[in-house]
C-alpha cells in the first residue's frame, strides 16, 4: 500500500462485520493511497470485539503499527461515519458510509470558482475526482449551473441572482477542471444579464443565461404555499455520500429499488448544510446544485419495475436542462424543502416542476428540470423481440 497522505478523521467511525459492531473510534486515521482508494484505520484500543473467521479477508494490509484497517470493499464489512459535531442535538447526527465523496466544504470549494487571470470574464473550477472510489466520474449538470451562478455573482456583486437556465449537451469528467466563460449581454441600472458557457478541454459542455437584479420595493406580493408534508426530523435521512450535508426524504420516497412500492410522481426532500461562508452567491449555488438530484426519481416513482438502480446499466439517464428562479435570499445552512413533482414522462423525456421552501414555508425558488430516460440499444432490441 503506497500512502500519499494521512489525516485524523474528524468524525466518529464505526466498523461492522455482518450485524456485529467491531470497533468504535473518535481517533481513526484516514490514509490516502496512490490508487485513489482511501483506508480508515482504527486504533487497536478501540476494537471492541474479535473478528469472525476468516479474519484476514476482512482486513486491509499494511495498517500502521497500533492500528487495524477493515476492508470496506468486502461484502460483510460496513464502515460508517457519524456525521455530527460536538454540541449538536443527536437528531442532527446522521450516518455516512465510508468512503464518502467528500465533505460539504469540498463541494463549496468547487462551487467557489476562481477568476482566470488569462481571460476576462472567465472562471476555473477546482477538481475532485473520486472515480476510483465507487463514485461516477461524471460532473453533475446542476453543479455546472451552480458554478455559473457563483461566477455571475462575482461579475455583478451586490445584485441578487433572479434566474438562471442551462442546457447540458456534453458530459464532463471529474478529473479535469471546468472553465466558465461569461459574456455580458446587458448591464443596466436594474438588471445584469450574462451568457454562460462551460467548457472542458476546449469542448462546450453546457450553455445558459444568468439574470441578476438590483432589487426594488414590492408593488405586490404573493407566493404559493409550501406542501403539507412531514418536517425534516420526521423524514428519513439518506446517505448521499457528503458529510456536513444533511439530506432527508419525506416518507423515504427516494429509492433506487425498481421493486419499491409505487407512489405519486412526487418526492419531497429536506436539505441543510452544516456551515456555509457568508456569501449569498455560494448559498444560491448550493441550492441550485441539488436541483438535479431527485427529479428523475420522482418520474420513476409511479412505474413498477423502473428504478434508479437501472440507471447507466440498462437505462440511459441524464439531466438535459434546468431553469431556476430565485424569489428570496437563500440560507443553505438552514433547512430547505425541495418539492419535486414530475408532470410528464414519455418519449424518453421527463419534465418536473419543482419548488424550494424554507422551514417556515416561505418560497425560496422555483425550478423545472428536463431529463432523459431511455433504454440502451441492446435493451431496446431485447424488448422489441419479446413484444413480437
Amino acid at each position: 500500500m503506497t500512502v500519499e497522505s494521512s489525516q485524523n478523521c474528524p468524525f466518529e467511525a464505526r466498523a461492522w462485520v455482518d450485524d456485529k459492531l467491531i470497533a468504535v473510534s473518535s481517533s481513526a486515521l484516514q490514509l490516502e493511497q496512490a490508487d485513489g482508494v482511501p483506508v480508515l484505520c482504527f486504533p487497536l484500543s478501540d476494537v471492541r470485539a474479535e473478528l469472525p473467521a476468516p479474519r484476514d479477508e476482512l482486513l486491509r494490509p499494511s495498517a500502521p503499527n497500533g492500528y487495524v484497517a477493515f476492508d470496506h470493499t468486502h461484502a460483510r464489512v460496513r464502515v460508517l461515519l457519524v456525521d455530527g459535531v460536538a454540541g449538536e442535538p443527536e437528531r442532527d447526527h446522521t450516518l455516512k458510509r465510508f468512503p464518502t465523496w467528500g465533505d460539504a466544504a469540498h463541494l463549496i470549494d468547487m462551487l467557489d470558482v476562481r477568476p482566470d487571470p488569462e481571460a476576462s470574464g472567465s472562471f476555473v473550477s477546482v477538481t475532485r475526482d473520486n472515480s476510483a472510489n465507487r463514485h461516477r466520474g461524471v460532473v453533475e449538470g446542476s453543479q455546472m449551473l451552480a458554478q455559473s451562478i457563483v461566477a455571475a455573482g462575482r461579475l455583478a456583486p451586490g445584485r441578487r441572482i433572479v434566474s438562471a437556465s442551462m442546457v447540458f449537451m456534453r458530459a464532463a469528467n471529474t478529473s479535469e477542471p471546468l472553465r466558465i466563460q461569461l459574456e455580458e449581454l446587458s448591464g443596466g441600472r436594474n438588471f445584469s444579464t450574462f451568457a454562460a458557457h462551460v467548457r472542458q478541454a476546449g469542448k462546450l459542455c453546457a450553455s445558459g443565461t444568468m439574470l441578476l437584479d438590483a432589487q426594488a420595493p414590492d408593488v405586490m406580493r404573493h407566493a404559493v404555499a409550501a406542501p403539507d408534508t412531514a418536517g425534516p426530523y420526521a423524514s428519513t435521512p439518506h446517505d448521499m455520500s457528503v458529510t456536513s450535508r444533511d439530506v432527508r426524504f419525506v416518507d423515504a420516497a427516494y429509492t433506487s429499488d425498481p421493486n419499491a412500492p409505487v407512489g405519486p410522481p412526487v418526492i419531497d426532500a429536506w436539505v441543510r448544510f452544516r456551515a456555509v461562508p457568508q456569501d449569498p452567491y455560494l448559498h444560491a449555488g448550493l441550492l441550485a446544485q441539488f436541483t438535479g438530484h431527485a427529479s428523475i426519481a420522482a418520474a420513476m416513482r409511479p412505474h413498477a419495475g423502473i428504478g434508479q438502480a437501472q440507471a447507466h446499466r440498462t437505462l440511459s439517464t441524464a439531466i438535459n436542462a434546468i431553469t431556476i428562479s430565485f424569489h428570496a435570499d437563500v440560507r443553505a445552512d438552514r433547512w430547505m424543502l425541495y418539492h419535486h413533482h414530475s408532470t410528464f414522462a414519455g418519449d424518453g423525456i421527463t419534465h418536473s416542476s419543482c419548488r424550494v421552501h424554507d422551514e417556515a414555508g416561505a418560497l425560496l425558488a422555483s425550478f423545472s428540470v428536463e431529463a432523459m430516460v431511455r433504454r440502451f440499444a441492446a435493451e431496446r432490441a431485447v424488448n422489441e423481440r419479446t413484444s413480437l
